[in-house]
């Protein structure tokens, strides 16, 4: 079973979100899709700066069995991304919720989170994969 911290929110295509409660949030691949894509090998940040709307693609991950386009949870700017990725992006592997964080953003429409998931919402859409 995946770890799905509850404080978190999700979307569908394997991505969680922190809502910070200012205005903005932190992005990273959940555990489960770690475990799927196996040992990450690459990952295509987004630009600082970048405006990105939800479910807008925003990077490339690969592993050593697949690649996977990462998507943006919500609308929005990005703020900061984690640049340790780009030279150990096995960090995702080991700490998806923690140090593996991909991108930081300020958040256009608030109204968006209503729509994410919860962590329950999420762990039962995984068990039926």
């Amino acid at each position: 079973m995946s770890n799905t911290p509850s404080e978190l929110l999700y979307i569908k295509s394997h991505e969680w979100i922190r809502d910070e409660g200012d205005g903005t949030a932190t992005i990273g691949i959940t555990d489960h899709a770690q475990g799927l894509l196996g040992d990450l090998v690459f990952i295509e940040l987004p630009e600082v700066g970048a405006n990105i709307v939800a479910d807008g693609e925003i990077g490339v991950i690969e592993s050593v069995k697949a690649a996977s386009d990462l998507y943006s949870p919500l609308t929005g700017q990005v703020t900061a991304v984690n640049e340790d990725l780009e030279d150990a992006p096995e960090i995702i592997n080991d700490e998806p919720y923690t140090d593996g964080w991909i991108f930081k953003m300020t958040i256009a429409d608030s109204a968006e989170i209503a729509e994410l998931l919860s962590a329950d919402d999420y762990q039962h859409l995984i068990t039926e994969d």
